[in-house]
């Protein structure tokens, strides 16, 4: 299967195949690939393709390596976003909004680190809070982990009149969440806007999310928007690409 006479390297060319065995489940999610030396029998090309050819899945996150043990496929995600439910009342009612509605969904064990800080609001985050530059918001810096795996990163800030106070700046908002207290004090949410881009992450990111070269981060902004059209949060979150999938359901009306 490998061409030598195309002119594309050997070791594009297998890690093709290799791919392509992944993407059809010849090599099954969490699976051991084969040896080297077997790749080397099956293709007739030499272990330093071999090695070149998985070097290059490594970086696109197909394959990973254990240390001691081999090459293994890495394995599907294990998070999925649920998008339809998930900032209903009537999950924050039964706390299973959110990060712990997936992880209620998913079987997982959802785990939160939280750091609460007060800064100024630069331009942009004035722009989407409708604030002059400069004025204080609250900031809550959290780390989500799935059965202690560190997943998604995300970095709410709220205007600091509306928060200064209230659990809001408290690492345990209670049952409900940040949403919850938020409509306590007044503010009934409307609707939510969420923009969803991917991109490489900055190396902060990557030793946040213990990601591998090559693997992409989601980055989702969401605002929440008070019945009167207010912006009350902006939440920049930022998922580990191979961890997380994102499950729509859309209505057809």
């Amino acid at each position: 299967m490998i061409d030598k006479a195309s002119g594309v390297p050997a070791y594009r060319q297998l890690a093709d195949v290799l791919r392509g065995r992944v993407r059809t489940a010849g090599y099954a999610p969490g699976s051991q690939i084969p040896s080297e030396r077997d790749l080397v029998a099956e293709f007739g090309v030499s272990r330093p393709t071999v090695r070149q050819a998985i070097e290059l899945l490594r970086n696109e996150g197909v394959l990973l390596a254990e240390h001691g043990r081999g090459i293994f496929v890495r394995p599907i995600p294990t998070v999925q976003r649920l998008a339809r439910t998930r900032l209903s009342r009537e999950a924050r009612e039964r706390n299973q909004g959110t990060f712990l509605g997936d992880a209620a969904a998913g079987g997982w064990e959802p785990s939160v680190s939280v750091r609460i800080h007060v800064e100024p609001a630069n331009q942009r985050v004035a722009d989407l809070l409708h604030l002059s530059p400069g004025a204080e918001v609250c900031v809550r810096d959290r780390l989500m982990r799935a059965d202690g795996n560190p997943v998604q990163l995300a970095t709410s800030r709220l205007p600091r009149e509306i928060t200064r106070g209230t659990a809001i700046e408290q690492v345990d908002t209670g049952q409900g969440g940040v949403y919850a207290r938020l409509e306590e004090a007044g503010h009934r949410l409307g609707h939510f806007e969420e923009l969803v881009s991917a991109r490489q992450p900055t190396p902060e990111e990557r030793s946040s999310l213990q990601l591998t070269p090559g693997i992409p981060v989601l980055t989702i902004t969401r605002v929440a928007i008070a019945d009167g059209g207010y912006p009350v949060e902006v939440n920049d979150m930022v998922l580990s690409a191979e961890r997380y999938q994102l499950h729509y359901v859309l209505p057809a009306e």
